[in-house]
């Protein structure tokens, strides 16, 4: 019995030993200072620092590897808290802000049908022959966009167009992945030049479908700096590694107002509402 109780205290001063070793040799050292930087985060986990949530960006920040600063959801005084506690540069992150591709709201490009379900989405639109509207292509009104924001940065004005407040908004790709047409992209706010426009018809027939088109008319392009826009698939195409270059002269020819300069940041003011008459679909979801 004794011997018995000797061997089993013997292996399990052993098992302790080894655990003990094991847990010194393997164990993963952790910065206590992330703690307490995640806790001075919003904690929204939004991801528009570019990491997958406060933790991982806490983790960046204290590893010097991030500034404070790359945080666009923190209001000034709490990234200098954060570079105050740290003894580090709170450092500058360009706003990044969600735009829309689109012009072609309801008095624009009206829909060619009435859209009514169970489910009164774009998506659910996007299910019926690609959706209501006139352009295949276009925003179809139905706020999904402003719905997904978790921030209430995105407002339908009067002409069915999302609008997004760039004060509120932190990039945090909601409305990238909640839109069924891919007409959200998030740009650094220093991008002015934008072609609202995604349409790949040229000439008439894009006009036929949206008044505010690309027409594929290349005029933007050749008033551009040489190298800015190119034209593919009937649309300008912008290129921002050039953007120092880029200015409102190449919007000056633009005929169907497609292509802007957002000088105040604003994308879309208040518009007339449509009131062509309609077609009807009654579609059960």
């Amino acid at each position: 019995m004794i011997i018995s109780l000797i061997i089993v205290t013997g292996l399990g001063l052993l098992f302790a030993a080894i655990i003990a070793l094991a847990y010194k040799k393997l164990r993963v050292y952790e910065d206590p200072r992330i703690d307490q930087v995640e806790t001075m985060l919003p904690g929204a986990n939004c991801g528009a620092c570019g990491s997958p949530g406060c933790r991982a960006f806490a983790e960046l920040v204290v590893s010097n590897e991030a500034s404070p600063g790359k945080c666009t959801v923190s209001p000034p005084e709490g990234i200098d808290k954060i570079a105050s506690y740290l003894g580090v540069d709170a450092g500058a992150g360009e706003k990044v802000v969600a735009r829309l591709l689109c012009a072609g709201g309801a008095k624009e490009s009206p829909n060619r049908v009435e859209y009514s379900g169970n489910m009164n989405t774009c998506r659910g639109a996007a299910l019926v022959s690609g959706g209501t509207k006139d352009c295949s292509w276009g925003c179809l009104g139905m706020a999904d966009c402003a719905v997904s924001c978790d921030f209430d940065a995105i407002h339908m004005n009067s002409d069915d167009l999302p609008v997004v407040d760039v004060d509120k908004c932190v990039a945090c790709n909601d409305c990238v992945e909640v839109c069924p047409k891919g007409l959200f992209v998030l740009m650094p706010i220093s991008q002015k030049l934008v072609v609202q426009c995604k349409s790949l018809l040229e000439g008439d027939e894009a006009l036929d479908r949206c008044s505010v088109a690309c027409n594929a008319c290349g005029r933007c392009a050749a008033d551009a700096i040489s190298g800015v826009i190119v034209m593919k698939d009937q649309l300008p195409v912008i290129n921002y590694e050039l953007n120092e270059l880029t200015n409102a002269l190449a919007t000056a020819r633009c005929p169907t107002g497609a292509i802007v300069w957002l000088e105040n940041d604003s994308q879309f003011g208040e518009q007339k509402k449509s009131s062509l008459p309609l077609g009807k679909v009654d579609v059960q979801d």
